[in-house]
């Protein structure tokens, strides 16, 4: 049984010492808890309403739009699963591992469960169009706003984080440059892959306080540099995008035999019977598209293997002393299939127009409430108090408009594909609302 504080649990699993269970200074102390650090990390997750919210967030087809497409949350949950099952397969099929020593799950499954917190409402495409608002300020990143959620606001309340542990929030930290060095590097401000300039002292914190930013170029090459458990996820996450965003794209019409053999046919690559995308065509025809995705998943993650390396922090942690080692024929497979969806799928106008109308909709609310709490302008001449009491109050608090925007942000990330859609009908649609209509 562990005791109390997860001291048993670090006697049971050698991998992980106090340097990976620390958490931000000042978080309260935790004292009696049967559970592990990172049982504690992923329970404090699942029970947040930010978490919650994935359900009507847009994955590839507006939340919503039918039952059985997946949401942000049905992806995650997807992510986390597919996650846990790796950190199974490294321990039964790896020499490195033992049976105390271990890549733990738990942690891996709340690395997982938290990495798409930070995306707001309507897809990828709200993400640019908020970066592109934020320009002027910082910028937008989903990444990014995980992080943010993580340390500071993950209750969407003022000043509240989550007091992660070092290896939990340096699991979700996939990017490590900031913005204001992407933008110096090539002179534009960076469309993703960042974290924001006042997150730099969570990316020295979670690296053991060296100022690790100082010591390598920013972009993918530090970008590379990621814990075991980070590894993990990203190519959870990849599994989970390429193929079970494919099943979605089948029932919705836009994956069949002619767009996949016409695709596959201007991009030279192979269809025939012993291929991938030969394979997934006989899943269309036979309507068998669930057990496609189900047996290329236990193939994706079988296709990983421990490897022991030397860097930075491989003496401080275990958790940069391995890296995850992935099959280079399922990583191109991975890509074909991302290629497919992302230019079959993700260009298509149908999908397009929706990406438009949403960024259309963030456009107008992101003016609108610029206009009057970061510029604090009247709008025809009145003050109208269009946030609730908690968030306008402290946006007015802000002291600058740097500030104050990004409280407006953190405001419009936080929406679902719902709250934002009624939010603007709100405001703009004379025939909606009534005296009754105050919930988002």
């Amino acid at each position: 049984m562990r005791s109390s504080g997860g001291h048993q649990w670090a006697v049971l699993n050698r991998f992980y010492q106090g340097f990976d269970t620390e958490r931000l200074p000042g978080a309260a102390p935790i004292e009696g808890d049967f559970r592990s650090p990172f049982q504690i990390d992923r329970d404090r997750v699942l029970h947040t309403p930010a978490f919650r919210r994935l359900q009507n967030k847009t994955q590839v087809f507006w939340s919503g739009e039918y039952d059985f497409y997946r949401t942000r949350l049905t992806h995650s949950l997807e992510v986390a699963q597919i996650g846990r099952s790796i950190c199974a397969w490294l321990q039964a099929s790896s020499e490195l591992f033992e049976e105390d020593f271990f890549v733990d799950s738990d942690l891996v499954e709340a690395v997982c469960l938290s990495h798409d917190l930070g995306h707001p409402p309507f897809g990828h495409a709200g993400e640019r169009s908020l970066n592109y608002f934020l320009a002027p300020y910082g910028g937008f990143e989903g990444n990014a706003q995980t992080l943010r959620m993580l340390t500071e606001r993950i209750f969407s309340q003022r000043k509240t984080g989550m007091d992660p542990s070092r290896a939990f929030l340096d699991g979700v930290l996939k990017y490590k440059s900031l913005w204001s060095e992407l933008k110096s590097a090539t002179g534009t401000a960076p469309k993703n892959h960042f974290v924001y300039d006042s997150q730099k002292c969570y990316v020295d914190w979670v690296l053991g306080g060296r100022d690790f930013l100082a010591e390598q170029v920013p972009g993918k090459a530090r970008d590379s540099f990621k814990s075991v458990e980070c590894q993990i996820m990203d190519w959870a996450d990849d599994t989970a995008y390429s193929l079970n965003d494919l099943a979605d794209s089948v029932r919705a019409g836009f994956l069949t035999e002619s767009s996949v053999r016409t695709w596959a046919e201007k991009e030279g690559k192979p269809a025939d019977e012993k291929s991938a995308l030969g394979d997934l065509i006989r899943a269309i025809n036979r309507g068998r598209i669930d057990s496609f995705v189900g047996r290329r998943i236990g193939l994706y993650v079988r296709a990983t293997r421990a490897v022991e390396e030397s860097n930075l922090l491989s003496g401080e942690s275990n958790r940069y002393r391995f890296r995850i080692a992935v099959d280079e024929e399922r990583q191109a497979e991975s890509e074909v299939f991302k290629q497919l969806a992302f230019e079959v799928v993700f260009l298509s106008p149908q999908l397009k127009q929706l990406e438009h109308k949403g960024s259309l909709m963030l456009r107008r609310l992101w003016d609108l409430l610029h206009e009057r709490y970061v510029e604090g302008k009247p709008i025809d001449g009145q003050l109208f108090q269009l946030l609730p009491d908690e968030q306008a109050c402290e946006i007015e608090e802000a002291e600058t408009p740097s500030e104050r925007a990004r409280l407006v942000c953190d405001f419009l990330a936080g929406m679902t594909d719902g709250f934002a859609a009624r939010m603007y009908q709100r405001l703009f649609s004379p025939g909606f609302g009534s005296i009754g209509d105050f919930v988002g």
